[in-house]
């Protein structure tokens, strides 16, 4: 049975399509049959971040509605073999997906795939609700600032509440901290918040810290998830991310030394 893992977020504009392809692709590096699923209808991103967005030809909608078969609408990565893109669709309402039909495509990629891979749209709509519901585990991904990190605990809040294994009252979906766009020089000076201000905020596990770098931009400009650029410090962070995934040990780096911060007092402390 595949692992299904959902990369979301309360904020839009934090960096999740870009490390929903991140991680993916990581994990098919591993050797990890993985596909990733844009649920964004409407808005679609992940296809120009993977690279494929002239390849596509069914979507997501189209395998839910009938109109096309889930092998018609995968699209197999140019550079990992067992790596697979579903792309979402850029025409249709998000009314069209259903829980059925989501369900359908979970069962019938788990037949063959060791992760799927879900890039949610941010907040609370229904794309979003579907993206979250079947997960087993959760990357919530956060910016270093108020707004981002607020909108991220909100996200917990329907993680534990508004998924099947809550309402089974199944074991938790198994949830990850990642922080993006971090910047040690601009929590120092007091712009942004440390790290152990948001671990206080969040109080979950902390799978990554991805530095703000031009090679993300770059990336991203190409086509060609960030993880592939080995030579960057945010395509390792990526890498490390995927392993403590995968269960390893990997000691954090990239996040500098950090001053004590007093701004997490405006939230109370930790979540409870």
């Amino acid at each position: 049975m595949a692992k299904i893992i959902v990369v979301t977020s309360g904020k839009g504009g934090v960096g999740k399509t870009t490390s929903a392809a991140a991680i993916a692709t990581g994990l098919a590096l591993r050797g990890q049959k993985t596909a990733v699923i844009d649920f964004d209808v409407g808005l679609r991103n992940l296809d120009l971040i993977m690279g494929c967005e002239r390849r596509v030809v069914y979507d997501l909608v189209n395998v839910i509605q009938g109109e096309a078969g889930l092998n018609q609408a995968l699209i197999r990565d140019k550079r990992v073999d067992n790596l697979h893109i579903l792309p979402a669709s850029q025409t249709r309402d998000k009314d069209a997906l259903t829980n059925e039909g989501v369900e359908q495509i979970f069962k019938s990629l788990s037949e063959d795939f060791d992760f799927i891979i879900c890039d949610s749209p941010a907040g609370i709509e229904r794309g979003a609700q579907l993206a979250m519901y079947f997960a087993d585990e959760a990357i919530v991904v956060t910016n270093p600032e108020v707004s981002s990190v607020r909108d991220s605990d909100r996200m917990l809040g329907l993680l534990a509440s508004k998924t099947r294994r809550a309402e089974r009252n199944e074991e938790p979906i198994k949830e990850h901290l990642m922080v993006t766009r971090y910047n040690p020089s601009r929590v120092d000076s007091g712009d942004m918040l440390n790290l152990d201000d948001i671990r206080e905020i969040l109080a979950i596990d902390l799978l990554g810290v991805i530095p703000e770098s031009e090679a993300v931009l770059r990336a991203s400009n190409q086509g060609v998830p960030v993880t592939h650029d080995s030579e960057s410090d945010a395509g390792l962070a990526y890498t490390d991310a995927v392993s403590r995934l995968l269960g390893e040990d990997v000691p954090l780096r990239f996040y500098g030394g950090q001053k004590k911060s007093l701004l997490s007092r405006m939230f109370g402390g930790g979540r409870r």
